[in-house]
């Protein structure tokens, strides 16, 4: 492509042509088109940064499309699930998404009678648990070893904890997942920047995140510092998944805190619980913390803790989208007491805390205009309102969606000249955008001066 021109769009409170060559924002201003070069009209739409999603896991999203869902909304009881796993082509089922409240708690004996004739694997909508009919755990050959849960007669019972590595081993080497379906589908929606939270990824995963196949900016919390990566490829901080099925061990994170800040790296912390946040925080507090450490999720913020959060600095990297399309589950499982606690946004800021939103997916919605809806609203599915004092702005969770991947929480990105050609063209003004927010606003979306998206 030798360059693009974005025509009378609306960049801040001017109307005016964007010209996009080489990758980078070249000219602002009324602009002639150049031979060559593609137009498209933004009839007065904004013209916005491209949209940064501060918390994802690709592979998991490239393989989420591919599998049966397993929990709501789409399956909400057991007929449904027996229908959706036995519906499910080929040889292995993978499933994903399933929660409790489906068919209660599952092991092999479970699936074995849900599906007895193929070898079977249900990803908990947490991320952390497999469960694995007889067949799959054969199959794999488990037995007595990490991550592997064993009932009283000391076999496995199906329900494998963080083992992911030890599954990809057993299983082989898969077909490599869709990125490129992944990276459509984001465009879709006006990113173009994205953090994927894995941890501890192998070269090979570097690699295939790095190969070129996502348009978008790909920031790595679990890849290795230094390694040679392109240029919209990056290294964030350290990532730490602390078991959540265990209590905290307030030993084994200190070591690895104080190892990555040894070297100058900032941490990325996993805490979904309100003890595993306490020993986080105080985990840093001991260490000292360094500019750039994250709190992922820090999924419940009692008050108490808000002033060490602000003490210590780390930046809440949150999933309001969890509001919306898990809240009925929350009011019926945690204290009344607590539900003013889930996902707190509001309040981290009203504290002085930095706050990036983000999306989690595939374990909620990769769409960052439903993570803006629920962060405005804290709506459930069935109309409830949770945590209504943690209500944001949708301008203000916009703006955490444009600070840069390597400063989440940081002031937002602007279109101007000079900027990276990372751009996602609504196609109505910004204040409409913003009234009603909804995927449906993207007319386009540009990453590193390529058009990535056009919805016509």
């Amino acid at each position: 492509m030798s360059g693009l021109l974005v025509r009378d769009g609306e960049v801040g409170e001017r109307r005016v042509d964007v010209r996009v060559a080489g990758g980078w924002v070249a000219e602002i201003g009324t602009l002639r088109p150049r031979p060559g070069e593609t137009v498209l009209d933004a009839a007065g739409g904004a013209v916005l940064p491209g949209l940064h999603d501060h918390h994802l896991h690709l592979l998991s999203l490239a393989a989420a499309r591919e599998s049966v869902r397993c929990g709501p909304p789409e399956v909400t009881n057991l007929e449904q699930l027996v229908a959706a796993l036995r519906a499910a082509p080929g040889g292995w089922v993978r499933g994903v998404g399933y929660h409790e409240s489906v068919a209660g708690i599952l092991d092999r004996a479970v699936l074995d009678r849900l599906e007895p004739a193929r070898p079977v694997r249900v990803q908990h909508r947490g991320g952390a648990l497999w469960m694995l009919n007889s067949r799959a755990v054969a199959a794999l050959r488990l037995r007595d070893e990490p991550g592997v849960e064993l009932g009283p007669d000391g076999q496995p019972t199906g329900r494998v904890w963080r083992a992911d590595a030890l599954l990809r081993e057993r299983l082989g080497t898969p077909p490599p997942p869709d990125l490129a379906a992944v990276g459509r589908r984001l465009a879709e929606l006006g990113v173009t920047g994205v953090t994927d939270a894995t941890p501890h990824l192998d070269d090979d995963t570097v690699a295939l995140l790095a190969s070129g196949t996502l348009p978008q900016r790909v920031h790595l919390l679990g890849a290795p510092a230094g390694a040679a990566l392109p240029e919209r490829v990056t290294v964030g901080p350290h990532k730490i998944l602390p078991p959540d099925h265990v209590p905290p061990d307030w030993d084994a994170l200190h070591a690895e805190v104080t190892a990555a800040h040894a070297v100058g790296r900032a941490v990325a912390i996993h805490a979904v619980t309100r003890e595993s946040l306490v020993v986080a925080l105080a985990v840093l507090a001991e260490a000292g913390p360094l500019p750039g450490d994250r709190i992922e999720h820090a999924a419940i913020v009692g008050d108490d803790l808000l002033p060490l959060l602000a003490e210590t600095g780390p930046v809440v990297v949150t999933q309001p989208g969890f509001v919306a399309e898990r809240g009925e589950e929350y009011r019926r499982d945690l204290p009344e007491a607590e539900h003013a606690e889930l996902y707190r946004y509001a309040s981290l800021r009203r504290a002085g805390i930095r706050v990036a939103p983000s999306s989690d997916a595939p374990f909620a919605s990769e769409d960052p205009w439903r993570t803006i809806a629920a962060a405005v609203h804290r709506r459930t599915a069935g109309g409830a309102v949770v945590g209504a004092g943690e209500r944001v702005a949708a301008g203000d969770v916009l703006a955490g969606l444009l600070a840069p991947l390597e400063d989440p929480g940081g002031a937002p990105r602007r279109v101007a000249v000079g900027a990276p050609g990372d751009l996602c063209v609504l196609r109505v003004p910004l204040e409409v955008a913003l009234r009603e927010p909804g995927a449906g606003v993207v007319r386009a979306t540009v990453c590193g001066g390529v058009l990535g998206y056009d919805a016509g």
